[in-house]
């Protein structure tokens, strides 16, 4: 194994419930009268986008807003949610990258979420995890196409120079392991507390914790 990839924020830190609280914050600051419960949002997770999400659901209950602005808000409030809240790497995340390091391995965060979102988490998580343990970070600045797109991954790959083959990725959505499996990479479903009931057949195996060993074996199977 040449490289593990963590395919999105939630992968290092459980961050699915300061998102769903974001959103709701978002839609009272427009004066939306939306609250989405733990139920609903689970129901959105299949797919990836929360612009998306915004606008399907204003669809649904005939409401006209601009879901870009909407999303933008929640966006900011996720941010600051992670500058006061406390935020820790999921279990064995933290042990499995220094690992990883020492063992010569690349270590890549592959998502299409904002920049701006990285970095609040990784600013919350310091003297855990750091920008500096990454070999590379993708964001959706990098491609054209979010995820299920798999332009994501096939770009980390080709900049860290990585066949599929000897790559591992790590993902806790659906859309996100539709696109590590379509670029031809093994991946581990590691659902966060949101996605767990999700569908995550086409991955090699689904866990609760990451173990270096384990993943190792995957990119040589």
């Amino acid at each position: 194994m040449s490289a593990i990839l963590f395919g999105s924020i939630s992968t290092l830190a459980d961050t699915s419930e300061l998102q769903r609280r974001a959103f709701n914050e978002a839609f009272a600051a427009y004066g939306l009268d939306w609250q989405w419960s733990q139920d609903d949002y689970r129901k959105m997770l299949g797919s990836n986008g929360g612009a998306q999400r915004i606008a399907d659901h204003a669809a649904s209950c005939g409401d006209d807003v601009d879901a870009a602005e909407v999303h933008a808000t929640k966006s900011s409030i996720f941010q600051e949610l992670l500058g006061t809240q406390a935020v820790t790497a999921r279990p064995s995340v933290a042990e499995t990258i220094k690992r990883a390091r020492e063992g010569g391995h690349k270590i890549g965060l592959v998502t299409t979420t904002s920049g701006e979102n990285i970095a609040a988490l990784l600013n919350a998580l310091q003297g855990e995890i750091d920008a500096g343990d990454f070999d590379i970070i993708v964001d959706k600045s990098a491609v054209e196409e979010p995820k299920p797109s798999p332009s994501a991954y096939l770009f980390a790959l080709s900049e860290l120079g990585v066949d599929a083959a000897d790559a591992v990725a790590i993902e806790d959505n659906e859309g996100g392991l539709k696109a590590a499996v379509e670029a031809g990479i093994a991946c581990v479903a590691f659902p966060n507390q949101n996605t767990a009931g999700g569908d995550f057949s086409l991955a090699t195996e689904t866990v609760d914790e990451i173990d270096l060993d384990r993943l190792s074996e995957l990119a040589t199977a």
